[in-house]
C-alpha cells in the first residue's frame, strides 16, 4: 500500500484510478489473512460451533488497518439493545424537568374521604338489600328525615347507634370501638381530623318499629356548626320532616334557634330527641328529681322557640313527651326511648299492663303512691315521687350505678336479674365500654325513635302537598302537578337536585337530589333546568344522559337500576352543568318545565380573601379548582374583580380554612398564595337627595331625573324573606304597601323594581305625574331604566360594593319621540349615572356586617370577654347562667372585619374554657362619612373614630384598582 495516497488520519487523498488499483492489489492479501485465520485459536475459546469459512468472511470482512471514525464507533449499547424492541425509549437533548420531581413519578393516589372501593363486596347488613330496594316503591311506608341541631349535641352520635343497629361490622361489642366514636357519616378528611361534620350526609336504613315492621327510613346528617348552615338549608328542601337533636345540658343554643326557624319556613314538622342524658347523671350528677326539672326546662324551651318563630298561618307544633314526638336518648352510650318504647319494656314484664295507658301517666306532674299504687295528680307528701321519675329515672340511675360501682360478682348477679349475661371479657372492659354494652342490652333497639317518626312525620305522599307549594314554581292544576302531588312514580320524571358531592379522588361530582315524580333509570336522556332557567329564556339548560344511579350510606353506595318518586338518589352524568342546585325533567316531558326555587339560606357570605397561584402558569389548575370548590360548598361565591384579583367569599374563618384546603390539596394541587381576610360592605343613603340630580343621555336627546332616600325601617328585611314579591299583581303589592309601611296611592301601585335582584333590598318606583311625563312613553323605556338601576345597586358609588336600604324615585323624564333615539343603549347607562348622582347627593354612608357572639363557659370567662370584644369594637349584650349547670351564656356583637382571630384570641384569654359561636345577624352604619376629605388617615396605621368609613372607602379602592376619591359620575 502506497502511504503517499492517504493522509495522517488514513483518509484517501489519491485519484479514483489510483483508489481502484489499491482495491484490486488488497484483494490477494485480504484473501491470504482470511485463509490464514485459526479458528481453532480465537473462536473456539468463546464457546462457539465450528463453522465454515464463508461464514467466516463474513464476520470479519474489514482490513485490520482500517480507520474507524469516532462517530461510528458504539461505546455503549442502545436502549433498543438493553431494553428490547417492544420498549419505547425518549431520548431528550436537554432536560427539561425540574429537579424537585423524579423522572419516573411515583402512582399517587388521591383520596380525601373515607369511601368503600369499588370492586369490593358491600357490607353485610341487617335487612335484605333487595327487600330495601322494593320498599322504595311504596313511598307511603317510608320517611325522609334530617337530623339537625347545635354543635357537639350528639347528631352523629344519634347516626352512629343506628348505623350500628343495622352494620353487623361496624357493631363490635368486644370493646375494641366502643371507648371511642365511630363517626360513621363524617366522610371527608376535614371531618376526621377536626372531630366536627362539615358536609350533610344521607343513608337510607330499614329500620323495625316496636311492632316489629320494617320501614325505609333515608336519613341525612347535617353539620351542627354556625359555619355550615348551608348544608342544613340544602337537606331541609329534601325531607319531610325534622328530627331536632339538642343536648340536655346546653339546651337551645344559636344554632337550634335558626334551625327551628328554617325549619318552620319550610313547612316542616319537627320531633325532638333530648340528648345527652347521660351527662346529667355522670357529670352534674343531679338527683333523679333535678333531673326532670332539668329535661323539662329544655322541653319547654325548645317549644318557646317555636313559639316565637312561628309563621303566620300555619299550626303551631308543640312538643312533649306525652303526644310521643318527644324522646331521650344518650346516643355516645347507644339508648334511645320514648314513653311508649318504656312503657313497653315494663309491660313485657308485667304482662298486665296496658303499654298506652301506661305511657300517658309517665309525663307531668302524675305522681304514684307505691303504698296503694295508685296515680295521682298531686303529691299526697314531701317525699313522693313523679312518675317520671319513678319508673323512669331512679332505674336508670341504678343500673348505670351499678354498673360502674358494683364488682364483676355482684353486677353478673344484678344483671342476670334484668336477663342480661356478658361475656366474661366484657366485664374486664374499661368503665365506658361496659355502661355501653349494659345500657345496649337493657334498652335494645331504637324503636321508640322509629315509632315516633312513623307517627310524626309524614310520608312523601303526605307531604307533597305542601312541599310543592312552598318549592315548585310552576303550576299544580296540570297534569304534571298532580303528578307532583300524588308522588306518581308512572308520571313525568321530576328531580330536584341541591347539593353536589365528590368523588374522593376531587376528579368529579355526584349530583344529590330527590325524585319527585316519575321514575329515574341509567340512560334516561334529561334536560337538567339550572336555577336561571325560565320559560322565557332557555339559555340554562342543558341535554344529557344519566349514566349511574346509587343509594347513598355514607361510606358505601348501593347501584340500583331504577329510583321511583319519593326516594332519594345519588346519580352521575349531570353535574356539568349544575354549579348550586338544579331541576331534572325528562327531555320527551310535553308539558312546560318549571324549576324548584332556588334555596333561600339562613345567612350571608361576607367573609372574603383573594387567592392567586405562586406560579402564574398554573392559573389554570387554581380556575378550575375554583370552579370545583364552587361546586362543593353551598354557600360560596366565586366572583373576579376589575383589578383581576380572584375573591372567595365563604361565611366564617372554619368554613374559609376548609374552602382553602380543599382548593390547595383537593381540586387544584397547587400552591396558593391568599391575601388577608376582609368583609364585605354595602353602601346607602341617610338622607334625600339634596338636590333633584339628572343625567342626559350621549345623544343628548333624553334626560331623567331620579332621587333616592332611605328606605323604610323593615322594607329591606321583607323583601329579602320573601314576605313581599316583586312578582306580585300590582293590587296585591299595593295593598302590602299600604297597609304595612303607609305608602300613598300612586307609590304603592308604580313600585318598578327590586334590585339587584328580584329579592334585594332597593326599590325602584315610577314617582312621576301624568300630567308633566307621556307615560306612555316612559314605560317604552321601563326596562332599560330597571336595568341601569340594577346595574347601579349592584355596584355603588363609592367603591363598587352593593348598595341596600335605598328607595329610587323616578322624579322626571323627557325622551325623544323616535324609538331609535331612546334605545337600551342610550337609556340604561344613563340610569346609572343618575343612580349614582342621587347616592352621591343623599349623604351616602358605607355599612359593615356585624357577627352575633355566643359564647358558653364557666363564669369567670365573662370579665375577660367584655376585655377582648372591647379591643375590637365589640360589646356584650347579656350573660345569663344556664340553668342546671355551671355553665353561662354570654350574647355579644363584634363587626366582622374585627371579628378575624377573635375565638383564638378568647381561647387563649380563657385558656380554652370558652366556646365561641358567630353568627351573621344584621348590616349596620359604619361611623363617619366617607367624603369627608377632612379626615387624614395615616398609612399602616388602624383608623378609629369618625374616620373609620373614609379609611374603609379608601382602602377598598385602591384593592380595587379604582381611583383615590370617589365621583358621582363613575
Amino acid at each position: 500500500m502506497d502511504d503517499s495516497l492517504y493522509d495522517e488520519f488514513g483518509n484517501f487523498i489519491g485519484d479514483a484510478d489510483d483508489s481502484d488499483a489499491e482495491s484490486v492489489s488488497l484483494q490477494p492479501q485480504l484473501h491470504a489473512r482470511v485463509h490464514d485465520y485459526d479458528e481453532t485459536d480465537e473462536y473456539a475459546d468463546l464457546g462457539g460451533e465450528d463453522t465454515n469459512d464463508d461464514t467466516l468472511m463474513e464476520v470479519d470482512t474489514a482490513p485490520v488497518n482500517a480507520v474507524v471514525l469516532h462517530e461510528d464507533k458504539q461505546y455503549y449499547p442502545s436502549a433498543e439493545q438493553v431494553y428490547g424492541t417492544d420498549v419505547e425509549a425518549i431520548v431528550q437533548e436537554e432536560d427539561t424537568q425540574p429537579l424537585s420531581e423524579p423522572i419516573v413519578a411515583p402512582v399517587r393516589t388521591k383520596k380525601f374521604s373515607v369511601e368503600q372501593s369499588a370492586g369490593v363486596d358491600l357490607p353485610s347488613v341487617v335487612f335484605s338489600r333487595d327487600f330495601m330496594l322494593d320498599l322504595m316503591d311504596y313511598p307511603d311506608q317510608a320517611r325522609n328525615v334530617a337530623v339537625v341541631g347545635h354543635l357537639h349535641h350528639g347528631k352523629t352520635a344519634l347516626m352512629d347507634m343506628l348505623v350500628q343497629e343495622t352494620h353487623p361490622d361496624v357493631r363490635d361489642f368486644e370493646g375494641k370501638r366502643l371507648d371511642e366514636q365511630i363517626r360513621y357519616t363524617d366522610v371527608h378528611v376535614l371531618e376526621r381530623d377536626r372531630g366536627l361534620s362539615i358536609k350533610s350526609t344521607p343513608m337510607s336504613l330499614v329500620l323495625q318499629n316496636s311492632k316489629g315492621k320494617s320501614h325505609l327510613i333515608n336519613i341525612i346528617d347535617t353539620p351542627g356548626h354556625v359555619n355550615f348552615v348551608d348544608e342544613v338549608a340544602c337537606a331541609l328542601r329534601l325531607v319531610d320532616g325534622v328530627v331536632l337533636v339538642v343536648d340536655s345540658v346546653e339546651g337551645v343554643m344559636i344554632n337550634t334557634r335558626s334551625i327551628i326557624k328554617r325549619a318552620l319556613q319550610e313547612r316542616l314538622p319537627i320531633v325532638l330527641v333530648v340528648n345527652k342524658i347521660d351527662r346529667l347523671i355522670l357529670e352534674l350528677r343531679l338527683p333523679p328529681a333535678d333531673a326532670y326539672y332539668k329535661l323539662r326546662y329544655c322541653i319547654e324551651q325548645v317549644n318557646k322557640t317555636i313559639d316565637e318563630l312561628a309563621v303566620p298561618g300555619y299550626d303551631t307544633i308543640r312538643l312533649s313527651p306525652e303526644l310521643g314526638n318527644v324522646c331521650f336518648a344518650s346516643a355516645s352510650l347507644g339508648w334511645c326511648f320514648s314513653l311508649s318504647s318504656f312503657s313497653q319494656m315494663y309491660s313485657a314484664i308485667f304482662g298486665s299492663i296496658n303499654p298506652a295507658d301506661f305511657a300517658a301517666r309517665l309525663w307531668g306532674d302524675i305522681y304514684f303512691n307505691s303504698s296503694t299504687r295508685k296515680f295521682t295528680r298531686r303529691g299526697l307528701d314531701a317525699s313522693s315521687k313523679r312518675s317520671f321519675v319513678y319508673f323512669i329515672l331512679e332505674p336508670l340511675y341504678k343500673l348505670i350505678g351499678h354498673t360502674l360501682g358494683e364488682s364483676t360478682e355482684n353486677l353478673k348477679a344484678t344483671l342476670a336479674k334484668l336477663d342480661i349475661f356478658l361475656k366474661p371479657a366484657q366485664y374486664k372492659l374499661d368503665p365506658k365500654p361496659l355502661l355501653k354494652i349494659v345500657c345496649k342490652e337493657f334498652f335494645g333497639a331504637a324503636t321508640g325513635l322509629v315509632d315516633m317518626l312513623l307517627q310524626h312525620i309524614p310520608s312523601p305522599v303526605a307531604s307533597a302537598k305542601s312541599k310543592m307549594e312552598y318549592a315548585y314554581t310552576g303550576h299544580l292544576d296540570t297534569p304534571l302537578g298532580k303528578s307532583l302531588l300524588a308522588c306518581n312514580q308512572d308520571g313525568p320524571l321530576v328531580l330536584h337536585i341541591t347539593k353536589l358531592y365528590s368523588s374522593s379522588d376531587g376528579s368529579e361530582f355526584y349530583s344529590f337530589g330527590r325524585v319527585f315524580s316519575g321514575t329515574l333509570r341509567p340512560g334516561q336522556q334529561v334536560r337538567v333546568l339550572g336555577e336561571g332557567y325560565s320559560l322565557d329564556d332557555e339559555e340554562d339548560m342543558a341535554h344529557t344522559t344519566i349514566t349511574e344511579l346509587w343509594i347513598p350510606e355514607a361510606q358505601y353506595k348501593v347501584p340500583v337500576m331504577s329510583v321511583p318518586a319519593g326516594n332519594w338518589v345519588l346519580l352521575v352524568g349531570i353535574d356539568a352543568s349544575i354549579v348550586k342546585t338544579a331541576t331534572v325533567v325528562s327531555r320527551t316531558m310535553d308539558e312546560d318545565a318549571y324549576i324548584f326555587r332556588p334555596i333561600k339560606h339562613m345567612t350571608q357570605s361576607v367573609l372574603k380573601v383573594a387567592v392567586e397561584p405562586v406560579n402564574p402558569s398554573e392559573l389554570p389548575k387554581m380556575l378550575d379548582g375554583l370552579r370545583k370548590v364552587n361546586k362543593s360548598y353551598p354557600l360560596l361565591h366565586t366572583k373576579v374583580e376589575e383589578s383581576g384579583e380572584h375573591i372567595v367569599l365563604g361565611t366564617g374563618e372554619l368554613y374559609m380554612d376548609c374552602v382553602l384546603h380543599d382548593l390547595r390539596r383537593m381540586y387544584s394541587e397547587i400552591e396558593i398564595k391568599v391575601s388577608d381576610p376582609v368583609t364585605r360592605f354595602c353602601e346607602t343613603v341617610v338622607d334625600q337627595s339634596s338636590i333633584k340630580p339628572f343625567a342626559e343621555t350621549p345623544n343628548k336627546k333624553n334626560k331623567i331625573s331620579i332621587i333616592a332616600e332611605p328606605l323604610d325601617d323593615g322594607l329591606g328585611a321583607d323583601i329579602e324573606n320573601g314576605t313581599v314579591k316583586i312578582e306580585w299583581p300590582v293590587r296585591k303589592l299595593s295593598q302590602f304597601f299600604q297597609e304595612k309601611y303607609e305608602w300613598d296611592v300612586l307609590a304603592s301601585r308604580s313600585t318598578w323594581a327590586f334590585g339587584p335582584e328580584d329579592m334585594g333590598p332597593n326599590v325602584l318606583v315610577d314617582d312621576t305625574l301624568p300630567g308633566e311625563v307621556d307615560k306612555k312613553m316612559l314605560n317604552s323605556v321601563r326596562e332599560s331604566i330597571k336595568q341601569g338601576f340594577r346595574w347601579a345597586v349592584r355596584e355603588g358609588p363609592l367603591c363598587e360594593e352593593p348598595i341596600r336600604n335605598t328607595k329610587f324615585r323616578i322624579m322626571d323624564a323627557v325622551l325623544a319621540p323616535e324609538p331609535i333615539y331612546r334605545g337600551g343603549g342610550q337609556v340604561i347607562p344613563t340610569a346609572r349615572r343618575v343612580c349614582y348622582t342621587a347616592v352621591m347627593t343623599g349623604s351616602p354612608r358605607l355599612m359593615e356586617p356585624l357577627y352575633n357572639v355566643y359564647v358558653t363557659g364557666q363564669a369567670e370567662i365573662v370579665p375577660v370577654l367584655y376585655k377582648v370584644l372591647e379591643r375590637r369594637r365589640g360589646y356584650v349584650l347579656r350573660d345569663s347562667p344556664i340553668p342546671g349547670t355551671q355553665l353561662v351564656l354570654v350574647e355579644g356583637s363584634i363587626p366582622v372585619i374585627d371579628s378575624f382571630g377573635f375565638e383564638t384570641d378568647l381561647r387563649v384569654a380563657t385558656q380554652g374554657q370558652a366556646l365561641c359561636s358567630l353568627v351573621f345577624e344584621k348590616w349596620q352604619t359604619v361611623p363617619g362619612d366617607p367624603l369627608d376629605r377632612e379626615m387624614v388617615v395615616a398609612p399602616l396605621q388602624s383608623a378609629s373614630g369618625q374616620a373609620l368609613a373614609r379609611d374603609f372607602v379608601l382602602k377598598t379602592r385602591r384593592r380595587k384598582g379604582l381611583s383615590e376619591e370617589p365621583t358621582m359620575y363613575t
